[in-house]
């Protein structure tokens, strides 16, 4: 694993700390219009005005913002550098209750191609460049990254959990049915063994790949600039939330797709066309397609939602020769990578640079957004999707490959405004 170290958080006051849940928001991706503005209502001190401020120059306004919260005291450095348990206590969509465990350190920056960090998804110039311009003002990690790592004897899950079922957290907040809670370990002789657990571990990026490879390149501005540099410096790591995947409060949500805008686009031919490849079952509701994709094993099943009718849908050919022959095995296992070339590319004309666009494309998260999206005509189809699995995630990072945009949703986000990281 990458150095991981504890270091000198910028969190809320204890006053406004009491008051965390309406200071934190999610981080900026996932932010519609809507929300920002709700968001801001909430609180003058809520973290949205750092992550995704409403002015005209976002990024100045939250580094003037950031520097007066600081020197009003709304804002308080730690003095000394510590560890930040978090864990994320949730239900899931049948109602069954989940506490994800993880902490909050510094981690040092590598490069893809040094293999201590290994990505999962493809990144897009746009949002690269809107956090390094957050980066560069701020001087300041607002929001965190997401890594995983594989330790099958829990032994950090044991260290955490003994600390915080003795210590009472410094934060206790609740947003949208998410309770967050987080500790501070300052104790090196606590910390100590913590990092040694995680020594010769690979990280892999569950959510944040933007922000990261935006630290990387803020790193390397700053080295350049500095004719003293160390490798030491604060702006040499990153922050970062890391959990175990073999923690059973980590889950992966399915992320579905929708298709718009697309010129020619005929119900009656696509469904012929699906059934030169696919065993095609005729489905009655949101009910009966949710059963059907938990019945079938295979990775290679979607659901179908058309303004005519809803059915499921199995390959029943060698997915091998539907693929790009050059891709990795992990790659060729996923049903997502199908999906899009296949069905999204060959049978409905999507090009791969349309999809990188999302031209003719929208992504939602709860399965009842496709009905509601092709029900009112925002959407000419819906393809509903099983989730992707971590292990799927683990063995397509270890390939250096990557997998479609929009692969996986760990749920829930990492709050932003829990902890902010200096970088100077």
């Amino acid at each position: 694993m990458p150095e991981i170290i504890p270091f000198q958080g910028i969190l809320y006051n204890s006053e406004l700390l009491s008051k965390a849940s309406g200071l934190i928001c999610p981080p900026y991706d996932v932010i519609s219009v809507e929300l920002q503005q709700q968001l801001y209502d909430s609180s003058p001190f809520n973290a949205i005005r750092l992550e995704l401020p409403l002015e005209s120059d976002p990024y100045a306004a939250a580094a003037l913002r950031l520097g007066e919260w600081l020197r009003d005291g709304n804002l308080d450095q730690d003095p000394v550098p510590a560890i930040y348990p978090y864990f994320q206590t949730f239900e899931d969509s049948e109602g069954i209750s989940h506490t994800r465990t993880g902490f909050f350190s510094a981690m040092r920056l590598h490069d893809f191609a040094e293999k201590q960090v290994l990505p999962h998804e493809k990144t897009l110039s746009g949002p690269k460049a809107d956090r390094l311009n957050l980066f560069r003002k701020t001087k300041t990690n607002i929001s965190s990254i997401f890594g995983l790592y594989a330790d099958e004897n829990k032994t950090a899950d044991r260290h955490l959990k003994a600390y915080t079922e003795t210590h009472a957290p410094i934060v206790d907040a609740l947003f949208q049915g998410v309770k967050n809670q987080m500790w501070r370990i300052t104790d090196t002789e606590l910390i100590s063994p913590l990092q040694q657990s995680l020594l010769h571990r690979t990280v892999y990026i569950a959510d944040g790949h933007h922000r990261y490879e935006t630290g990387v390149n803020y790193r390397n501005e700053q080295a350049a600039a500095n004719p003293s540099h160390t490798g030491n410096e604060p702006y040499n790591f990153i922050l970062v939330y890391l959990a175990n995947i073999y923690d059973e409060g980590l889950l992966i949500f399915p992320i579905h797709r929708l298709v718009h805008s697309l010129e020619g686009f005929d119900v009656s031919s696509l469904s012929l066309r699906l059934k030169e490849y696919f065993t095609v079952t005729e489905l009655q509701d949101r009910d009966s397609l949710k059963s059907f994709l938990e019945s079938e094993s295979s990775n290679y099943v979607y659901g179908v939602v058309t303004s005519r009718n809803i059915f499921g849908i199995s390959l029943k050919t060698d997915p091998i020769p539907l693929l790009d022959p050059a891709q990795p095995d992990a790659l060729k296992r996923l049903g997502l990578v199908l999906l899009h070339e296949l069905v999204l590319g060959r049978l409905l004309g999507i090009s791969q640079e349309a999809m990188a666009k999302q031209t003719n494309l929208l992504y939602v998260k709860d399965d009842r957004d496709v009905f509601d999206a092709v029900s009112s005509g925002r959407a000419q189809v819906g393809f509903v999707v099983k989730p992707t699995t971590v292990e799927q995630v683990l063995a397509v990072s270890e390939t250096g490959e990557v997998m479609p945009q929009k692969s996986t949703f760990f749920y829930p986000k990492i709050m932003t405004g829990l902890i902010f990281n200096p970088l100077e």
